[in-house]
């Protein structure tokens, strides 16, 4: 069935998948919203786990993104390829992307899915099952045993952040740079050397 949803995939064209992005990004955060209010019993206790504190948020959420971003380098020069690759899915999907566009696309992924499985799910319920669900709704990387592992490792990572400061904002700002780095480098590789890029 996994199989079968990702041949789909990839038979999408960079339009066609942006606006999937969008729709779906769209559809959390409606289920983000609604859940907010129907599990939160105050609009303080929500605004409690947002603090603007410049200072966590870029070391703490900076050191973050640096481990996340070292553990993938470490990762690509030490297993084989095939073992991380998603099928070109994230090429297809920033590869013609202009920088400021993969900006706007890293921080309304980020804001989004932390809002749902960390400030909501995970505030709620707690961080394996936040960590699960999101985990599991990359479904793309279910048939491949290394890319789900490294979605899951990064969530619970994410979420012992989360835990330990209480700061939304830091793992948001964590999770953009995540998504920014590996964005802007699949971008770079497209314009130094898009003839490879796109025979893959």
């Amino acid at each position: 069935m996994f199989k079968r949803q990702n041949e789909l995939v990839k038979r999408l064209s960079d339009q066609q998948l942006l606006q999937q992005l969008y729709f779906t990004q769209i559809l959390l955060l409606t289920i983000s919203v609604i859940l907010s209010m129907m599990l939160f019993n105050s609009m303080s206790d929500f605004k409690i786990i947002w603090k603007p504190e410049i200072s966590q948020i870029l070391i703490i959420g900076g050191f973050t993104a640096v481990i996340v971003v070292f553990m993938d380098w470490l990762i690509m020069k030490t297993m084989p390829e095939k073992w991380y690759d998603d099928g070109g899915i994230n090429e297809k999907m920033f590869r013609n992307r202009s920088i400021p566009h993969i900006f706007i696309l890293c921080l309304f992924i980020s804001f989004t899915e932390e809002l749902l499985f960390r400030g909501v799910i995970q505030t709620q319920f707690g961080i394996w099952t936040a960590s699960i669900i999101f985990a599991v709704l990359h479904f793309r990387y279910l048939t491949k045993v290394l890319l789900f592992s490294m979605v899951m490792l990064i969530s619970i990572l994410l979420g012992f952040v989360y835990d330990w400061t209480g700061n939304l904002f830091v793992t948001v700002f964590a999770h953009f740079i995540i998504d920014l780095v590996f964005a802007i480098q699949i971008r770079l590789q497209f314009i130094n050397g898009g003839e490879q890029i796109e025979q893959k």
